[in-house]
């Protein structure tokens, strides 16, 4: 439990030093080779720690203290007499293994799905949003150019 609880808080300072940098970085600026070198490391370490170790860490603590293992049932259909945690009306048997194996694809989701939203969030960044002028019936500016 330890050890996937840092994983999970290194993973979230790894992202955190990320943002940050985001918002000291001007657009535009140019990159020179070695900073080109440290930013392609960061976020090589950056995958490999939470597709990599996050992931392991959750499955080496399913399988060794929460001793979710093929054997032990989680969800039987209601007919079966056993000791299973759930029981319901569907005719599906559920392990802790099958349980064990949804948390980590829900790990790799959660990461995917916060790679593809900071992509946009990091090449966006210095754009501002176009400011809208109301405009009257016939598609002409309500203020002149240059007032207050």
């Amino acid at each position: 439990m330890v050890a996937f609880t840092t994983s999970c808080v290194i993973l979230g300072i790894l992202a955190a030093i990320g943002i940050s940098y985001r918002n000291r970085r001007p657009v535009g600026t140019p990159l020179t080779w070695g900073e080109a070198m440290v930013a392609s490391f960061f976020v090589f370490f950056v995958m490999f720690w939470a597709y990599g170790v996050v992931p392991h860490l959750w499955l080496a603590w399913a399988d060794g203290d929460l001793h979710m293992a093929p054997n032990k049932l989680f969800a039987v259909p209601r007919t079966k007499k056993t000791d299973a945690t759930l029981k319901w009306p569907l005719p599906i048997t559920v392990t802790y293994q099958t349980l064990r194996d949804l948390v980590a694809v829900g790990i790799y989701g959660v990461v995917f799905g916060a790679n593809i939203m900071l992509w946009p969030f990091w090449q966006n960044r210095g754009k501002k949003k176009p400011v809208t002028v109301a405009k009257s019936d016939f598609g002409r500016p309500l203020v002149r150019d240059g007032a207050n």
